[in-house]
């Protein structure tokens, strides 16, 4: 079924009809207003697959989409077009322009901790682009993913855009055949895998990770806005976000402050979060046994769980250690550990002694800090001052670097991500300069020369 697939998408693409902008056009307003009318089911999807409330379902899922969207159809007869470049003196008379062409066939897999947005989003720029598109979801959100599925047949022609998913057989094949470009966001050691199959076709990837994400919170920062921004970065979606704060480092001389704000705002906003229709839900059992065995050390704040609702309450390890469990690997849920440290050397050696990471978040109050740090550290891209919301703007790209990803993506770059650009160099047949044919001689090496320093 899958190759069949393949290869209708392979001959609809070479028919040239994914190339009118019109078209591209009509199909991301049908995608829309497909979305707005089926906003309520997708709720209900992500309700049961995360817990997630309503409000936090449209914040951090469809209305992220629907933006990115309204961005994608308002600007892309503008991105499509020949952009103007300058041609070398020694090229005259000539014209030269880079074209925007899309990749083709393009494979996107997508996770389940935002299976609905995360789904959506790559599909947008692949489209918008002008390519085909098989999308992959998650199994393990299958309310959403079947969602997911709903929708893209409803609105798109397989030929153009399907959505595959099921059995182990399916993901195992899925790998197995070409494509133009392969977008895949989740874990490393899938993902390991999928830039391993990629690698056999020579498939360019763009691989959206993870990793453990530093808060840094210096002794200049605003401590209560700080704290309560944490909180809501690192809770969100309990805690299961690729850019989530995955562990705080605070300066020693404000971290016991910074700790009682926290709790603070853990009380305020999630009173009773287990059984708090506002707070969400791990995905799976294992994951909930996973993370559940991260809670170890001094927890100041939280630690109870529900193994029948799969809930774990927003929990703070202080003081951490690096040979705290939470610190070995990603985290991803509830548990937040908070270090300490004294010099900026010591806090470059707990950020260095993990791979690069995807986010980071740096809290402070004085320029310099923000110029020297944002410089030392390696990281994907995140916030001064607050959490999370780097990922909201369709106006900057969003991706990893190192072991965190592989390119980027979101508004104008979901488009570039998608498209190759061809460079031309157009010549006149006007005119036709002798000083490269042979014979060479003294008086063309000069003139050569003249143009070419």
């Amino acid at each position: 079924m899958i190759e069949q697939l393949i290869e209708a998408q392979r001959e609809y693409f070479k028919a040239g009809k994914t190339l009118d902008v019109g078209g591209r056009l009509s199909y991301l307003k049908k995608l829309k207003s497909t979305i707005v009318g089926y906003e309520e089911k997708i709720e209900e999807a992500l309700k049961a697959d995360l817990g997630k409330s309503p409000s936090e379902s449209y914040m951090t899922e469809v209305g992220m989409v629907l933006e990115d969207l309204s961005y994608t159809i308002k600007h892309l007869k503008k991105w499509t077009k020949p952009k103007r470049r300058s041609s070398p003196l020694a090229q005259f008379p000539s014209k030269s322009f880079i074209l925007p062409s899309p990749r083709g066939n393009t494979l996107i897999i997508s996770p389940w901790n935002y299976p609905f947005l995360l789904s959506l989003q790559p599909l947008v720029g692949a489209i918008g682009a002008g390519n085909t598109a098989i999308l992959k979801p998650s199994r393990a959100s299958a309310n959403t993913s079947a969602v997911v599925k709903e929708i893209i047949e409803k609105v798109f022609p397989n030929e153009l855009a399907a959505c595959v998913y099921g059995t182990d057989d399916i993901n195992n094949e899925i790998l197995t055949y070409k494509y133009d470009y392969i977008f895949f966001t989740g874990g490393k050691d899938v993902g390991k895998k999928v830039y391993e199959a990629a690698s056999k076709n020579l498939t360019p990837v763009t691989l959206e990770l993870g990793g453990k994400s530093p808060v840094i919170v210096d002794k200049t920062a605003k401590l209560e806005l700080a704290a309560k921004r944490v909180v809501f970065g690192k809770f969100l979606n309990v805690g299961q976000t690729c850019v989530a704060p995955d562990y705080a480092v605070v300066h020693k001389s404000v971290a016991d402050k910074f700790v009682e704000y926290l709790k603070k705002y853990i009380e305020k906003l999630y009173p009773d979060a287990l059984e708090s229709n506002n707070y969400g839900k791990i995905i799976s059992d294992r994951h909930f046994a996973r993370v559940k065995n991260l809670i170890d050390g001094n927890v100041v704040c939280g630690g109870g769980s529900d193994d029948v609702a799969r809930k774990i309450e927003p929990t703070v390890i202080y003081p951490a250690s690096l040979d705290d469990e939470a610190m070995q690997e990603e985290i991803f849920g509830p548990i937040l550990p908070v270090l300490t440290y004294d010099s900026n050397e010591e806090l470059f050696e707990i950020v260095d002694a993990h791979p690069t990471p995807l986010a980071l978040y740096l809290f402070t109050g004085k320029k310099k800090n923000i110029k020297y740090i944002l410089s030392r550290i390696a990281f994907g891209g995140g916030c001064v001052n607050d959490t999370i919301i780097h990922i909201a703007s369709t106006h900057i790209p969003f991706g990893g670097v190192g072991g965190s990803g592989i390119g980027s993506y979101h508004g104008q770059k979901s488009f570039e991500t998608f498209s190759h650009f061809k460079s031309i160099l157009k010549k006149s047949n006007t005119i036709d300069l002798p000083i490269r044919y042979t014979p060479y001689s003294k008086t063309k090496d000069k003139l050569v020369r003249f143009f070419m320093k």
